[in-house]
């Protein structure tokens, strides 16, 4: 078992394998050419494989599958197979934009692949447009549909905007629970990957937006989830994830490995410790020793509930989110 120094069971990682990703969205990496990681610098599946296994061993539950977009990278249902055939029990999902979905949603679920969460900003062509930076919203639509009819279980994220998708909180909610899927909404996380120009809405004018509609009653927060749920009158649940606040770092079980093996204790915090050199050597005792060691020192609390904090340098498109 995986105990920080908090006494907080950690049981639960998610694995980028890619940073490359499709869309060039305004709050994640609108700038960055379309280049890529060499594939020389990334772990391969089998090792990627060989830290999992360790990790599973070690009392981890729960994987997550991320990127960049975790779809562009070639023989993902094969790496999913892998350890889902180890460890069947796992809880084993992915995030994905969507838009390769359509074509290879069986071929997941088939490997073992369980559920997905998608982002969905807006239902309006022209505004996902400006947010990615392409035309994407059919294929992602599309995308969704497929997922649930081979019987994916999906959840939608959505990152409302001031004077981009503001108007459509409700639109895209009513989509979700037509279609019994979750959906949560997140506050704009700052980095210094997105455009500068960004005005996020906070949890209280998103709940103002929806008491407008609906009326809701405050469930809190569930298990290790970092969203807060709200279950309106019929019973359906929505979530807000607030990272200016610190309420849910408690409960945290999670940590993320990148593609390059950069295992990261804390989504917001800069620091890391590299596992690609004791995987590719075959040294599986030194890379355990490594995972115990982040396990360690993973942060009480994330930075940006601290006021003189500075926005984070790693960029998401490396670590899933």
């Amino acid at each position: 078992m995986l105990i920080d120094s908090y006494d907080r069971v950690v049981d639960y990682i998610r694995v980028s394998v890619t940073e490359r990703c499709n869309f060039r969205c305004q709050y994640c990496m609108p700038e960055k050419p379309f280049s890529w990681v060499p594939k020389e610098n990334l772990l391969s599946f089998e090792e990627l494989f060989e830290f999992i296994k360790v990790a599973i061993d070690e009392g981890v539950k729960k994987v997550r599958i991320t990127g960049g977009e975790p779809l562009l990278r070639e023989d993902l249902d094969k790496f999913i197979k892998m350890i889902y055939d180890y460890a069947p029990d796992i809880d084993l999902a992915m995030t994905s934009n969507a838009f390769l979905l359509k074509g290879v949603a069986k071929k997941l679920k088939d490997a073992g692949l369980k559920r997905i969460n998608v982002s969905i900003d807006t239902l309006k062509p022209e505004v996902a447009q400006k947010i990615a930076q392409k035309d994407v919203l059919k294929n992602v639509l599309d995308g969704v549909q497929e997922a649930l009819h081979v019987g994916l279980k999906v959840k939608v994220n959505m990152v409302p905007m001031k004077g981009v998708n503001e108007d459509e909180i409700i639109d895209v909610l009513h989509y979700c629970k037509e279609r019994n899927m979750g959906i949560r909404f997140i506050e704009y996380m700052e980095n210094v990957h997105a455009a500068v120009d960004i005005k996020g809405m906070n949890s209280d004018e998103l709940l103002d937006v929806i008491s407008q509609h609906y009326k809701f009653v405050d469930e809190g927060f569930d298990g290790h989830s970092p969203s807060h749920y709200y279950s309106l009158e019929d019973g359906y649940k929505f979530g807000i994830i607030e990272p200016h606040k610190d309420d849910f770092c408690s409960t945290c079980n999670r940590i993320r490995l990148t593609a390059e093996g950069q295992l990261i204790p804390c989504l917001y915090f800069d620091e890391a410790m590299n596992i690609s050199a004791a995987v590719k050597r075959g040294d599986i005792k030194e890379a355990a020793l490594i995972l115990k060691e982040v396990v360690k020192t993973k942060p009480e609390k994330n930075r940006w509930s601290d006021p003189d904090g500075e926005a984070s340098k790693r960029a998401f498109y490396e670590t899933g989110g």
